[in-house]
């Protein structure tokens, strides 16, 4: 039996201010799904009196419902579930690459509703604060403004004197800008950076794989190599905005040389231009290189069987040191993992820890359009101080 949902009084598209009790328990529902009153206060260690102050709260805003009734176990009156009302808010999440924008309104459950991506018209930030709000414009067209935003990007974002600034983008060629606050400025909502592995981990822990898990860690390969770790809940910051590296681990010392004159290391196997930069075959991208490996091609499967060693170390080494419940591999290089599958387990099987826990591995499929989704979970996270 369905139970009567309450109407909210407004259902404005500013986010509410809201106190330490309605953030937690709207937390509780993203993150867990729905659930009962009591479940919710327990969580929180609140009583159900101020409980039911916290939910009448976020039931007026418009982002929390009651739903379907379920049996408590005992006798008497079934609890009541509430929800998430997904449509209560929208957020847009903005990916920047090198050379292109990648952009997606979400609802409060990180659902894509719109998405958009184009090449970006300039690397000045100004242009892309501009071009940003009129992808933004776009998108939000015949539909509620959204509540606030999230920017990726590679590099590293700092939070300096209460002000997130982009540190250092080197694809971007950008030093010590407050990309945030200008961006603000020209969209007029609250505004969230950081860097795009740690937005695409966050989004995994709350709305993917690891939603649930007090630990987890994420590998995305592909141009580069991204690493991100979630510990007892949270995603960890390194204390100068770096997002942790780990993708110049050596892993032969005969190995070939990466970009900066490591021998041997992780990055002179595993991305995609030491992939094509293996078969030494002019023309070559990474795409073809795939489809020779599906094929069979002697040296294009060498390639794809060293490059998955190396991941398998770097798995192997996230596990010994950190004992993450889950490692998710992700990103436009996952091919790595599927062509040569036995190689990375070779390499796991051989350097894990005798007594370590069995690793287990989730690899997921991957599309540009998730950078954008997990900018908009940034926001999300943002609005919810988390």
């Amino acid at each position: 039996m369905a139970s009567t949902s309450t109407a909210p009084t407004a259902n404005p598209t500013s986010w509410p201010a809201l106190n330490s009790g309605e953030r937690g328990a709207l937390r509780e529902l993203l993150i867990h799904g729905p659930m009962p009153r009591a479940e919710i206060a327990r969580r929180l260690g609140m009583s159900r009196t101020s409980l039911t102050r916290v939910t009448r709260e976020l039931m007026e805003h418009g982002l929390v419902a009651e739903g379907t009734a379920e049996p408590n176990g005992a006798a008497g009156r079934p609890g009541e579930l509430l929800h998430i009302r997904p449509r209560g808010r929208s957020f847009l999440g903005v990916n920047l690459t090198a050379d292109r924008l990648y952009a997606a309104v979400t609802d409060l459950e990180a659902r894509v509703l719109a998405s958009h991506d184009e090449a970006l018209d300039s690397e000045t930030v100004e242009d892309v604060i501009a071009q940003v709000g009129r992808v933004r414009e776009r998108l939000v067209e015949g539909r509620p403004d959204v509540a606030a935003a999230g920017i990726a990007l590679a590099g590293d974002v700092a939070t300096s004197t209460g002000r997130q600034v982009v540190v250092e983008s080197p694809f971007l060629g950008w030093h010590r800008i407050a990309l945030a606050d200008l961006a603000e400025q020209r969209l007029g909502v609250p505004v969230a950076t950081e860097n795009d592995v740690r937005c695409l981990t966050a989004a995994e822990h709350w709305f993917g794989v690891g939603a649930g898990f007090e630990s987890m860690a994420l590998i995305t390969v592909g141009v580069g190599i991204g690493f991100g770790l979630v510990v007892d809940g949270k995603v960890v910051t390194g204390g100068h905005g770096k997002a942790g590296r780990l993708d110049h681990l050596p892993i032969d010392r005969d190995g070939p040389l990466c970009e900066y004159g490591h021998r041997g290391c992780v990055t002179a196997f595993l991305p995609n231009a030491a992939i094509v930069g293996a078969l030494r075959t002019p023309g070559l991208d990474y795409e073809a290189v795939v489809a020779l490996a599906r094929t069979g091609d002697p040296a294009a499967v060498r390639a794809f069987r060293d490059a998955a060693y190396a991941l398998g170390i770097l798995v192997s080494t996230l596990a010994n040191t950190f004992d993450p419940e889950k490692i998710v591999i992700t990103g436009e290089g996952v091919p790595v993992a599927e062509l040569a599958r036995p190689a990375m387990d070779s390499a796991i099987a051989a350097t894990l820890h005798p007594t370590a826990t069995p690793v287990t591995i989730d690899i997921q499929p991957f599309e540009f359009t998730e950078w954008a989704r997990a900018a908009a979970v940034l926001a999300i996270r943002d609005c919810l101080q988390f």
